[in-house]
């Protein structure tokens, strides 16, 4: 045993005293990991408002990166490493993130400003689509994540906790899809037990990214837990179009079948298809327009050099993944009044933590796995 490298000494002695992560909301896991999220913020005065904790350590906090994106790493010392990515800052450039709302393939290449590449795949399902924005800063963060995370699982990490608040919360359901689909490739270590807390976190892609992340953390290893009066989780505006139906749909044919009716009822009927229709189209031309070019012209100059990914011709934006909701209930909204001025009033970590502590002690047993 003399011989052994250190490295592989500590990772035997981390093995030996570890728990794999059990499926399952686990309000104790959620309420530490909030506790460690309310610690990525650079506002020291925000972070003290909030209790430290218990079981984790920081262990390497990044640079910023990309369009002010940072995430920490922490660990517990006995087997598991928790990514906690920071939400939306007061920097401009981190508010144009959310607004560059263009739907962009879930699979493709980015280059960034010095040259290098990123190649991402966040699922082989056909047609899926996320937000471009949170997509650049998940690549930003993932280039120097990923090297660290396999250096986590060289010491005897095994035991993979992603947690985001906010706009680190859609970053969270982007590095999820991207790290099993990375096991699936045979590109990360299959014995890494991946669980992921989204808070408060927004509509990351459409329904085909949704479908794909809700089949690959299906039996309690991912969710969103959402304030039921907070109006983020309820963003980006979704404008659907029959062309956002999958294939087969009784829309495809619809304008064909029309004419085929008896007058006036195909006039009447032509004039109700073209209204909804072209409205739609329309709506989403100006979302693109403003959501994708302006802003996406606006990464360009803040990111020069950056080669943006295509868009996808879509606004469709889905709840994904599944919810857990934190119902605001009559002592909760003496607190956090919904009169209140401040429109983050139900968003930030405190209220969340409010009403995390408030459910039912045992909260989410783990769930029973038939293998």
């Amino acid at each position: 045993m003399r011989f052994l490298p250190a490295i592989l000494i500590f990772a035997f002695s981390i093995q030996a005293g570890a728990q794999p992560l059990q499926p399952g909301f686990s309000k104790a896991e959620y309420i530490e990991l909030l506790k460690v999220s309310a610690q990525a913020t650079s506002d020291t005065s925000y972070s003290r408002r909030n209790p430290p904790p218990e079981r984790f350590k920081l262990h390497y906090r990044s640079p910023v990166l990309g369009l002010d994106n940072r995430y920490d790493l922490w660990t517990d010392g006995q087997g598991t490493t928790v990514v906690s990515i920071r939400g939306t800052t007061r920097n401009q450039v981190s508010w144009l993130e959310n607004f560059y709302a263009a739907m962009t393939p879930a699979r493709g290449e980015l280059q960034f400003p010095d040259g290098q590449t990123f190649t991402y795949n966040l699922t082989n399902y056909p047609n899926a689509a996320v937000h471009a924005g949170w997509l650049l800063g998940m690549a930003f963060m993932g280039r120097d994540m990923l090297p660290r995370l396999d250096s986590a699982y060289a010491a005897g990490s095994r035991n993979l906790l992603i947690m985001g608040h906010s706009q680190g919360g859609a970053i969270a359901y982007l590095l999820t899809a991207l790290l099993r689909q990375r096991q699936a490739d045979g590109q990360f270590a299959p014995e890494w037990r991946i669980k992921t807390y989204c808070s408060a976190a927004p509509k990351p892609g459409n329904l085909h990214f949704a479908y794909a992340y809700e089949a690959a953390t299906a039996a309690g290893w991912a969710y969103n837990v959402v304030n039921s009066v907070d109006w983020v989780p309820e963003t980006p505006v979704s404008i659907q179009t029959l062309e956002d139906f999958n294939v087969v749909n009784p829309f495809t044919g619809a304008k064909a079948s029309l004419g085929k009716q008896k007058f006036p009822m195909r006039l009447v009927m032509k004039h109700v298809y073209n209204r909804l229709n072209n409205s739609t189209r329309k709506a989403r031309r100006t979302y693109v327009k403003f959501l994708g070019e302006v802003a996406g012209g606006r990464v360009e100059k803040v990111l020069e050099g950056l080669e943006l990914p295509p868009r996808f011709n879509s606004s469709h934006y889905v709840r994904t993944g599944q919810y857990v909701v934190l119902l605001a209930d009559s002592a909760y909204l003496k607190v956090h009044p919904n009169t209140s001025k401040n429109a983050f009033e139900h968003h930030f970590h405190g209220p969340y933590l409010q009403l995390a502590q408030a459910l039912p002690d045992g909260a989410g047993a783990p769930v029973s796995i038939k293998k």
